[in-house]
């Protein structure tokens, strides 16, 4: 199938899971995770419609900048950042997903403070505490979403996270429930309600994050096929 049509697809897919959960499915936007796919491949996206581009990695976003790949679409960065590349990703993607410690914030609110902008985030969440992964730990998100709050160039716009991997089906759906739960909470208590955006739920799992109140979803490989690693 055709990116246009895996598209479709998931299209579908998301309008039965929104409507299963009594929710609009218009409240619910496509990031296409694009991944080790090339320009070519991010411009097939935007023609068929893609809410907006995720990239994981700042070299490659980079080169694709050059090649006007995402042309016509927002940028996000999504993955794991580096406080040394901070700068290369503040004021050029539109929402940072990843925003999972205080020292990250601190540099991100310092370089969209030099270029005299206010930059979108979401804080991550490491719902399933496991070393291999970034974000703050449930129990820290509540104090560190008040003391990111204070800072004057970064706005936050609601919660990221990425949950264990499991085997069985549905077995996310307990933490996407956690999640949900943490970010009214916060935008409740914090935020007077200006949250928007909860980004959770990957190809395998988008369904259970939409049932669980998902916002955005982040789909690479049903989009643009496995990833072939070196």
């Amino acid at each position: 199938m055709s990116i246009a049509e895996n598209i479709q697809a998931i299209r579908a897919r998301m309008d039965r899971a929104a409507r299963e959960a009594g929710r609009d499915p218009a409240e619910i936007l496509l990031v296409g995770a694009s991944k080790m796919n090339g320009a070519a491949a991010c411009r097939a996206a935007i023609a068929a419609g893609i809410d907006a581009l995720g990239e994981n990695r700042v070299q490659e976003m980079t080169a694709k900048l050059e090649e006007h790949a995402y042309d016509g679409a927002p940028l996000h960065f999504i993955g794991r950042l580096q406080r040394n590349k901070v700068r290369q990703v503040v004021g050029t993607a539109s929402l940072i997903h990843s925003a999972g410690s205080l020292a990250l914030l601190e540099e991100i609110q310092r370089q969209a403070e030099k270029r005299a902008l206010v930059q979108d985030v979401l804080l991550e969440v490491n719902i399933g505490g496991e070393e291999s992964k970034g974000g703050f730990a449930p129990e820290e998100l509540y104090a560190a979403a008040e003391t990111a709050g204070g800072f004057p160039n970064v706005r936050v716009l609601g919660l990221m996270t990425i949950p264990p991997v499991e085997r069985e089906p549905h077995g996310n759906f307990p933490y996407f429930l956690k999640v949900s739960q943490l970010y009214v909470d916060i935008s409740r208590n914090l935020y007077d309600n200006s949250f928007k955006y909860l980004s959770m739920g990957m190809s395998d799992d988008f369904e259970d994050a939409i049932a669980a109140g998902a916002t955005m979803i982040r789909v690479g490989s049903a989009i643009f096929g496995h990833r072939q690693y070196q």
